[in-house]
């Protein structure tokens, strides 16, 4: 039986490690394409040790971590995204941004994605912020590497209500699977309101 949790604080910081793990495995595939490390995820994941109003939303089977869903506000993430929203009129202490969401391909079509994202926006209603955001990666869609039965998640996302923000593309470099080296990708945000 599949049961999801709410972690924040100490139950947070102690469950980052296999996060790391599900990232690395779960965005090793399409349309992420990760090459990830280990050393990397403990400096990234840093974010949700560092922020009091972070919240991990796990899923478990048993006592193992079988996908995961991160938050926090977005004015943790200025340094990262405020380019993104510098033209937007929406300020970012208003924002809530869904990190990651990742999911063994085995768990899904079960409603964890909505579950992931229900504890994600109520959370961040109960810290006051009007808005909920999160960043997908954009590829080309005759990518070589591009699954011939990929389904994009835009139809999930829009029916729990977000929308593409225009011109809010954020960028970041990570190797992908097929890459030598660090090559830059952009993150299209999508939004909704909460209040």
């Amino acid at each position: 039986m599949i049961r999801v949790e709410r972690l924040t604080g100490e139950a947070l910081a102690r469950a980052l490690g296999d996060v790391a793990r599900l990232r690395i495995e779960v965005f090793r595939a399409w349309p992420y394409l990760y090459d990830g490390d280990a050393a990397y995820e403990e400096s990234y994941l840093q974010t949700y040790r560092d922020s009091e109003d972070a919240i991990l939303v796990g899923a478990f089977d048993g006592d193992r971590l079988i996908g995961a869903s991160t938050g926090t506000p977005m004015q943790d993430h200025a340094e990262d995204f405020a380019a993104a929203f510098a033209r937007q009129e929406i300020p970012l202490r208003d924002i809530f941004y869904c990190a990651e969401s990742v999911l063994l391909p085995e768990y899904r079509g079960h409603g964890i994605g909505h579950a992931f994202f229900d504890a994600r926006e109520d959370h961040a209603r109960a810290l006051g912020h009007r808005y909920s955001a999160f960043c997908g990666v954009q590829r080309p869609a005759d990518h070589p590497l591009r699954p011939d039965d990929y389904q994009p998640l835009d139809p999930f996302w829009r029916k729990r209500g977000y929308t593409p923000v225009e011109g809010a593309v954020a960028r970041f470099a990570w190797k992908d699977i097929d890459q030598a080296q660090e090559t830059d990708h952009p993150l299209q945000f999508w939004i909704r309101r909460l209040t």
